[in-house]
């Protein structure tokens, strides 16, 4: 974590932040304080834009909370669609590399959940986290008898396990063989993301950019999972949450209080505004 103080507010125009783990609590509850910071953001004529690995319906229950005028990213940049969830555009994987992609995460004894269109496809209804993830996005997947089948318009392939190792040698293993068809990364401990190689978090910071002519030294970015460092790295300033582990927080320029402690609101005070 850097010591030098933190850049004049002037020098920020554009604030992109994650979702779980940063912007909500572990029960994925918006803090008062993270509205309040919200709000003085856009007194201050600083944009304010999410991004996650949660499908578009599964962040739509904060675009009014925090008044949200800017492109929502979801699936880690695989889709962006308008604060009324109508699609901008989306990356989908190829038909051939998401049948190979499914074998290896089957190979490497994880379940597999797809992304396409508005559906979340599983194969076990009460599979590893499932029902949380219900919750958290406040919908249901559908139940297919095989993901296989279903290979094009796929935007993403999520690993899913508690074996933590498991998920770390998956993650290792996809970008060995498939790294220039795909973008791997952890979005938690127990999530593995593929999404189509442009589709990461690093695409999101490029794309905001050019959309609003903001530089991407003008744009900080806020985050806890190693998805979050991709636009760490293009950022001129950089915020990890104090929930996340020391890696994330070695890539980030500065580091804040956890999600429990209203860390999002500290870094906006502290180092944006």
């Amino acid at each position: 974590m850097s010591t030098t103080l933190p850049l004049r507010s002037k020098s920020v125009r554009l604030l992109i932040a994650d979702v779980d783990g940063t912007l909500v609590t572990r029960e994925k509850r918006l803090t008062a304080g993270a509205r309040s910071a919200v709000r003085k953001l856009h007194a201050a004529g600083i944009k304010f834009a999410i991004t996650s690995g949660r499908p578009p319906r599964g962040m739509s229950m904060l675009i009014r909370p925090l008044h949200i005028t800017t492109p929502i990213s979801a699936f880690n940049g695989g889709l962006f669609v308008q604060p009324d969830l109508s699609i901008i555009d989306q990356k989908v994987l190829p038909a051939e590399v998401t049948r190979e992609v499914l074998q290896a995460v089957a190979d490497h004894h994880l379940d597999v959940w797809v992304y396409r269109g508005k559906d979340w496809l599983v194969l076990k209804k009460n599979g590893p986290h499932v029902n949380r993830e219900s919750w958290t996005v406040k919908f249901k997947p559908k139940v297919v008898a095989d993901v296989g089948t279903v290979l094009t318009h796929v935007v993403k392939i999520v690993g899913v396990s508690d074996d933590l190792a498991a998920v770390a040698r998956a993650e290792a293993d996809i970008r060995r063989d498939f790294g220039r068809h795909v973008s791997a990364a952890r979005s938690q401990p127990y999530y593995l993301d593929i999404t189509h190689p442009d589709a990461n978090k690093g695409g999101v910071v490029r794309r905001l950019s050019k959309e609003f002519k903001i530089p991407m030294a003008q744009i900080a970015t806020i985050g806890d999972m190693p998805n979050d460092v991709l636009m760490f790295a293009l950022s001129g300033i950089s915020i990890a949450m104090g929930n996340a582990d020391v890696q994330v927080q070695r890539a980030a320029r500065y580091v804040t209080a956890s999600n429990e402690e209203e860390g999002f609101a500290m870094a906006v005070e502290k180092y944006i505004l």
